[in-house]
């Protein structure tokens, strides 16, 4: 099972230890702590390289891709 949780700074942390003891208790937990970079990652880069390689007839605008998805998932 996979948690994650995003903090604005570390000064939330000693809330976040308290719901982590208290929602876990006595189990074997895994903590990773990821500083946000402004950089992209490698598998960022290689995605918006493959969107740029799209045919531009099939290209939809944010605004058409959110009414699609509003339509199929009701969101």
């Amino acid at each position: 099972m996979y948690t994650t949780y995003h903090l604005a700074s570390a000064d939330e942390m000693p809330n976040i230890v308290e719901s982590i003891m208290s929602a876990y208790k006595s189990k074997a937990i895994t903590i990773t702590i990821e500083e946000d970079e402004d950089e992209l990652s490698e598998e960022m880069k290689s995605i918006l390289d493959q969107r740029l390689m799209e045919d531009e007839s099939t290209y939809l605008t944010a605004e058409q891709s959110i009414t699609q998805m509003k339509a199929k998932y009701g969101v």
